[in-house]
C-alpha cells in the first residue's frame, strides 16, 4: 500500500524484519520440539536463538542466486548458527513456515483493527447519546419519509460496528491455525507433536488436516470480513457526504481554518475525507474475489495464491486500519446542525405525518383503502398548491365531519415519532 494511506504500527507487521523474525521464531520452536522428542541433538534451538540474526540484505542476496525465499533465509541463518544449523527445518516444507507466519501476521493486524473498531464504537456511542433527541427527517429512496433522530442514525452505525467486532473475532479465530505437516501434509518426515508444540507456542490451533498448505477457505472468510467492515465504513461515509450537500447541510466534515476546498472555487467545503473513505472501501472489497479464487488450488498445492496474498494481506489490513482511523476522526470532529435538520424536516409542509393521519382515520370508521385514498389526495394537493398538509386536511369535508381540528392537530406531533427511542437505545446500549 502507498505511504499516503499507511499507518506505521500496522505497516511494520508486514515489513520484512517482522516476517523473517516470525520465520525464525517458528524454526526455533520446531527445533525445541524436535529436541524434546530426541529427533535432533539438544542445544540446536538455544544456539540458534543466541546466534541467529536477521539480515534482510543478506537474504535478498542469497535469494537472487537460489530463487527461493525460504532457502535463502535458512542459508543466512545457518551462516550465523554454524554446523547446528543443518538440523533446522528437519522434515518441514516451506509452506509450514510461510502459512503459519501469514496467519500470525493476520492475527497481529487483527489486534490493531479490533482496537480501531473499539475507538469508533466509543465515538459513536458518545455521539449517539448526544444527538439522541435531535430530530431530523428520515429518508427512503432519498425522499422524505418520517421523522427520526440523528442519534438513532448513529446508534444504527454503532450496532453495525458491534457486529463487525464480533465478525472480526470469528474471522481471526478462523485463521488462527498452524501447519507443520511436511511436503504434502502427511507428517511422513515430521512428527505431529512438533506441530502441536509450535501451535501451543504461538497460541494457535493445529490445522486438523492440511495438504501442503492451510486450506484457503479460512483466509477467504477473513478477507470477506474485512470487506464487510469496509462496507460499514462506506455506509457512514456516504451518509455524511449526502448530509453535507448544499441542499441539505445537516452535517459537515471538520474544515480547518487554513484548509482549501477547491482550487477554482474558494467558497467550497468538500466532503473529501468521506469521499476518500468510499474509495478505500472499494479497494478493500476488491480483495475478496482473489481471496475466494485462492480456495481452489491444484492438487495438494500450487503457488497461484502466493502472489495474491503477498498483495492482499498487507494492502487490505493496512488500508482498513487507515480508513477506520480516518472515520473515527471524521465522526469525532464533524459539525452537526440541528436547526437545519429541523428546517429540512419542515420543507414538505407536514407530509411526513401522512401515515399517522391515515392510521388515525381508520380509527374513525374509514377503511384502510379509503383512508389511504383520502390522505394521498390531500398530500398531492398540498404538494401541488404548496400549502400545509394540515390545512389541506382541515378543508377536506370527509375529514372534518368526523375529526375535530384539535384532534387533527395532534396527529402532527413530533413527539409521537420519538416516544419509543428509549426502547431502541436500551436495546443498543443496554440502558434506558
Amino acid at each position: 500500500m502507498i505511504e499516503r494511506y499507511s499507518r506505521k504500527e500496522i505497516k511494520k507487521i508486514w515489513g520484512e524484519e517482522n516476517k523473517y523474525q516470525i520465520w525464525l521464531d517458528i524454526e526455533i520452536a520446531a527445533a525445541q520440539a524436535m529436541e524434546k522428542l530426541k529427533i535432533i541433538p539438544r542445544g540446536v534451538s538455544s544456539k540458534t536463538k543466541r546466534k541467529a540474526k536477521i539480515n534482510v540484505a543478506r537474504i535478498h542476496k542469497i535469494e537472487k542466486k537460489v530463487h527461493h525465499d525460504v532457502i535463502a533465509f535458512l542459508t543466512s541463518i545457518t551462516e550465523k548458527v554454524g554446523i547446528e544449523g543443518k538440523f533446522l527445518h528437519k522434515g518441514m516444507t516451506s509452506s509450514d513456515i510461510l502459512d503459519t507466519c501469514f496467519n500470525i501476521q493476520l492475527i497481529q493486524a487483527s489486534k490493531i483493527i479490533n482496537r480501531d473498531i473499539d475507538e469508533i464504537l466509543k465515538v459513536l456511542k458518545n455521539k449517539s447519546l448526544k444527538y439522541k433527541n435531535t430530530v431530523c427527517v428520515g429518508r427512503s429512496h432519498g425522499i422524505h419519509a418520517e421523522p427520526t433522530t440523528f442519534g438513532l442514525k448513529l446508534a444504527s452505525f454503532y450496532e453495525e460496528f458491534k457486529r463487525n467486532k464480533k465478525r472480526l473475532k470469528n474471522a481471526t479465530n478462523e485463521i488462527s491455525t498452524c501447519a507443520i505437516s511436511g511436503a504434502v501434509g502427511t507428517f511422513a518426515n515430521v512428527d505431529p507433536r512438533v506441530e502441536a508444540y509450535v501451535a501451543k507456542k504461538f497460541n494457535l490451533k493445529v490445522e486438523p488436516i492440511s495438504t501442503q498448505i492451510i486450506p484457503r477457505d479460512r483466509h477467504a472468510y477473513y478477507f470477506s470480513t474485512l470487506a464487510i467492515i469496509a462496507g460499514s465504513i462506506e455506509r457512514i461515509a456516504t451518509e455524511i457526504r449526502n448530509l453535507q450537500r448544499t441542499e441539505l447541510q445537516e452535517v459537515e466534515e471538520f474544515f480547518d481554518k487554513k484548509q482549501k476546498g477547491s482550487s477554482a472555487m474558494p467558497h467550497k467545503k468538500n466532503p473529501i475525507l468521506s469521499e476518500n473513505l468510499t474509495g478505500l472501501a472499494r479497494m478493500v472489497r476488491s480483495y475478496v474475489v482473489p481471496a475466494l479464487e485462492n480456495i481452489s488450488l491444484w492438487h495438494e498445492r500450487d503457488i497461484s495464491h502466493s502472489s495474491v496474498e503477498r498483495n492482499i494481506g498487507p494492502d487490505s489490513t493496512i488500508t482498513l486500519d487507515f480508513a477506520l482511523d480516518r472515520l473515527k476522526n471524521i465522526l469525532k470532529n464533524m459539525s452537526v446542525y440541528p436547526k437545519k435538520m429541523l428546517k429540512n424536516l419542515n420543507i414538505s409542509n407536514g407530509l411526513i405525518f401522512s401515515q399517522r393521519v391515515m392510521l388515525e382515520l381508520t380509527k374513525h370508521g374509514f377503511s384502510r383503502e379509503k383512508a389511504y385514498s383520502i390522505v394521498q389526495k390531500n398530500a398531492q394537493n398540498s404538494h401541488k398548491k404548496n400549502i400545509s398538509f394540515y390545512q389541506s386536511l382541515m378543508n377536506d369535508s370527509l375529514i372534518n365531519k368526523k375529526i375535530s381540528n384539535k384532534d387533527l392537530k395532534k396527529m402532527f406531533d413530533l413527539n409521537y415519532h420519538t416516544k419509543k427511542i428509549n426502547i431502541i437505545f436500551n436495546r443498543v446500549f443496554k440502558q434506558t
